[in-house]
């Protein structure tokens, strides 16, 4: 029990108050916003924008760049994904719940691969080629290696979701997954277990749209 205390707060200590109060807030409203997006309620637009938002800054912080591109990505995409879930024709919603046709899988599959690409350029440019200056060459190190493909993942799972794609769902989990240890292994065990629980609600959310897409 000891040791489980210390991994989720050992590595808040050097934290400022008001770090820790921006995380918590960060934590308890990206909850909210999946459990909204879980009831196909647009309310997880303006609630995972307080969460993407703060995040940001967080991650700016630790130096973590491509996770927080994805979340500056998260923030610009979730303005759209507000304004295509509110059109309305008269009273009724315009987008509904769908699969994925086939037409957009590649889509799908290219903006994967462009955004692995600028993740992993973005990690160049900060660590291997500072500034352009590449006299000294250090690792970009396999858990950014991680976070570039996580990067490529989340960037589809928010594009699907936007246009109310179910497999959406699908790549959330893949990625939330993933995020867990990747987190754990940075010593943010607020963020890893936030992970934990995007990993219940996602697999919940999916079951729901599914059973809502059937009927």
């Amino acid at each position: 029990m000891n040791e489980l205390y210390n991994f989720f707060l050992d590595s808040y200590s050097s934290y400022s108050n008001l770090d820790i109060v921006l995380e918590f807030i960060a934590f308890s409203f990206g909850i909210i916003s999946v459990i909204y997006a879980k009831k196909e309620n647009i309310l997880v637009y303006p609630t995972g924008i307080i969460c993407t938002v703060i995040t940001v800054y967080i991650l700016y912080k630790a130096q973590f760049f491509g996770d927080m591109m994805m979340n500056i990505y998260y923030s610009s995409m979730s303005i759209y994904g507000w304004w295509n879930w509110s059109r309305k024709d008269k009273d009724k919603y315009l987008l509904e719940i769908s699969s994925i046709s086939k037409n957009e899988i590649g889509l799908t599959l290219f903006l994967f691969l462009l955004t692995i690409s600028i993740t992993y350029l973005v990690y160049f440019f900060t660590i291997i080629c500072p500034l352009f200056q590449c006299t000294v060459y250090d690792k970009i190190g396999i858990p950014n290696y991680i976070d570039i493909l996580t990067s490529g993942v989340f960037f589809v799972a928010m594009w699907l979701m936007a246009n109310k794609k179910l497999e959406s769902w699908i790549f959330w989990i893949i990625a939330d997954i993933i995020t867990v240890p990747l987190y754990a292994y940075r010593g943010l065990g607020m963020l890893s277990l936030q992970y934990i629980i995007f990993t219940i609600l996602a697999i919940q959310g999916y079951l729901e749209w599914k059973k809502s897409l059937n009927k």
